[in-house]
């Protein structure tokens, strides 16, 4: 049992650090002024989740996953903002609890 209570203690930074580098690319997506309003504005609501204090992490990349995924086949999305979407999916779905 020793054993999984370190994992787990060990993801939490690992997930910490995923979570970050999620919000910074969310951030780069939110003050592009290039990306269309209802696409900044998911991007937003997904980090709203991120930064969530009352969340677990995982149910936090859950709940960012699923605003993202919707918004991510507009196709009025410039191609770089997409690129940044799916990256950042990418790293969430990788987040448990």
């Amino acid at each position: 049992m020793g054993v999984v209570g370190v994992s787990s203690v060990a993801r939490v930074p690992d997930n910490t650090a995923k979570i970050n580098n999620a919000i910074y690319l969310l951030l780069s997506i939110i003050n592009d002024t290039a990306v269309p309003r209802n696409i900044r504005r998911a991007a937003t609501e997904a980090l709203n989740y991120l930064r969530s204090e009352n969340l677990t992490p995982g149910v936090k990349a859950a709940n960012a996953v699923s605003v993202l995924d919707q918004v991510s086949q507009d196709p009025n999305m410039p191609l770089s903002a997409r690129t940044k979407i799916w990256q950042v999916i990418a790293i969430l779905e990788t987040i448990h609890d």
